[in-house]
């Protein structure tokens, strides 16, 4: 039997959508008002999705107080940054909620205790805009 557990949490952040080799004119055509250079923000919706095994003992997948302290510490490192400029990862990788999503499968998927895996993460950029990623 595997179950999955969801822990959802928000976050908010500036970010520019751009790409270092291109010109301002080239970035605009792609990531249209998203690549001002002065940047926008966004308040993030971020959901987690873990799967293992029930423990027998505990009777959970896995303890979802140190999930979501493992969650909130990954926030941390996002919320009310710049985020181009502010998280080494995305230096030369552009912030879009698809590499965000990535960024957060990256750094979570070590961290998660045996027997239990990264299912899905999902993020909103906006009501509209939203990403998934299943690794």
């Amino acid at each position: 039997l595997f179950l999955k557990a969801v822990v959802s949490t928000q976050s908010t952040g500036a970010h520019r959508l751009f790409q270092h080799n291109l010109t301002d004119e080239e970035n605009f055509a792609i990531y249209n008002k998203c690549s001002w250079k002065h940047g926008h923000g966004h308040n993030y919706k971020v959901e987690i999705r873990v799967k293992g095994k029930v423990n027998e003992k505990t009777g959970m997948v896995m303890d979802i107080a140190v999930l979501k302290k493992e969650i909130q510490d990954l926030i941390a490192t996002i919320d009310h940054k710049f985020i181009d400029k502010d998280v080494p990862y995305f230096a030369n990788v552009p912030s879009t909620v698809e590499n965000l999503c990535i960024f957060f499968w990256e750094m979570l998927a070590p961290k998660l205790p045996d027997g239990v895996k990264l299912n899905k993460v999902k993020i909103w950029e906006t009501d509209k805009n939203i990403a998934a990623y299943k690794g």
